[in-house]
């Protein structure tokens, strides 16, 4: 998911991105949040040596996962979630740099975070495993030989829609447009600016990072006439309205898709034709970080093979790590949904950092959510 822009769902990158499993039995060291099925913000300090704070999406944590980092290292580790980049970017910039040591920002916002002097540089002597990535996320464009952050989950986004209920089935954004009377209130779209408005510039055949105003401008218009449709904003919220048939189609990352399919095989998802944004998700340790040596460990810990595999398992998110990939199921490995072919990746463009044109973009997103 992600970014992408990519509380504890999702993804997404909060999120990109499942609700919590085994919500019930929660950890001590974590508060769950009722509304989201995801961790709460918790409150209070930083913690000390033998705590470590994480601010992540929705999807990629689980009770089990800081359990077994706990044994593992003695380190109790509490999830806060945010469900986009400017949320988490926001916060961090309010002092939120100061309470946490591990963010997970999507590939774009590590641009975007370095650039701030938000972040600090990896000691790459602290970090073991590194070499299992694939060689895509060996030296990616958003942060050449990783050096702010490294690759955790990625994905696509696109639609996720009811098989029973759309025939013909959409293949495209332009769907939702040329359908809009038969989809109206039973449609949603991420409450996420970048991806919002990047797919609907996708459709009109321009690129999800456009800085052309007359092209904004033109996305803009298309967001105002659809938005009678749009039941509403939300990255996270559409899961369960998909599955008790209240939404026929959402925007959706590919690992949330994943999860709610598998409920519901009548619900689909597809990379629109005219193509989407492709999303890495990253942990970076803050340059405030308050424990950065914990949070080398837990960056060392998700890059142990068995318990990434273990995770991506349970969780149903893409990994960047080979050695991990090796170790899952040949159904979920080969799943498309997760592990697009190179033709449907090749349609994709990453989220890139877009400079004085993000007021442009906070503009018409304030003027689109406001109406």
């Amino acid at each position: 998911m992600t970014q992408p822009n990519r509380p504890i769902a999702p993804f997404s990158r909060k999120t990109r991105r499942q609700f919590l499993q085994g919500a019930g039995a929660a950890l001590s060291a974590v508060a769950l949040a009722s509304c989201r099925g995801g961790y709460s913000n918790v409150q209070g300090g930083a913690g000390g040596s033998d705590t470590l704070r994480i601010y992540t999406w929705s999807n990629y944590i689980d009770d089990e996962l800081l359990s077994q980092f706990q044994e593992q290292t003695g380190v109790r580790a509490i999830a806060d979630v945010f469900d986009s980049n400017e949320t988490m970017l926001a916060k961090v910039q309010a002092g939120g740099g100061n309470e946490y040591s591990i963010i997970y920002p999507s590939d774009y916002m590590v641009e975007q975070m370095r650039e701030l002097n938000l972040l600090a540089e990896l000691d790459k002597s602290k970090i073991t495993g590194a070499e299992n990535l694939l060689p895509q996320f060996q030296d990616p464009p958003y942060d050449p030989g990783n050096q702010f952050s490294i690759p955790a989950v990625w994905g696509t986004t696109g639609l996720v829609y009811n098989r029973t209920q759309l025939n013909p089935s959409p293949q495209d954004w332009d769907y939702l447009w040329d359908n809009q009377s038969k989809l109206a209130r039973r449609v949603t779209l991420f409450n996420d600016v970048r991806e919002v408005m990047g797919a609907t510039l996708k459709s009109l055949g321009y690129s999800y990072n456009s800085t052309n105003p007359k092209e904004l401008e033109a996305a803009f218009r298309q967001l105002q006439k659809l938005k009678p449709a749009i039941a509403n904003f939300t990255t996270d919220g559409w899961r369960d309205q998909m599955l008790t048939g209240d939404l026929a189609i959402a925007m959706a990352y590919s690992s949330d898709a994943l999860q709610v399919s598998e409920e519901n095989p009548d619900i689909q998802y597809l990379i629109p034709a005219s193509g989407s944004s492709l999303w890495t998700d990253t942990m970076v340790i803050p340059a405030a970080a308050p424990n950065p040596d914990a949070a080398y460990a837990w960056i060392n810990f998700l890059l142990e093979p068995d318990v990434l595999a273990q995770a991506s398992e349970r969780l149903r998110f893409a990994t960047a790590n080979q050695a991990a990939i090796d170790l899952l199921p040949n159904a979920l490995k080969s799943n498309p949904n997760l592990y697009p072919n190179q033709a449907a990746l090749q349609k994709c463009e990453r989220i890139s950092p877009i400079g004085d044109a993000t007021e442009l973009y906070d503009q018409y997103w304030t003027q689109l959510t406001s109406l």
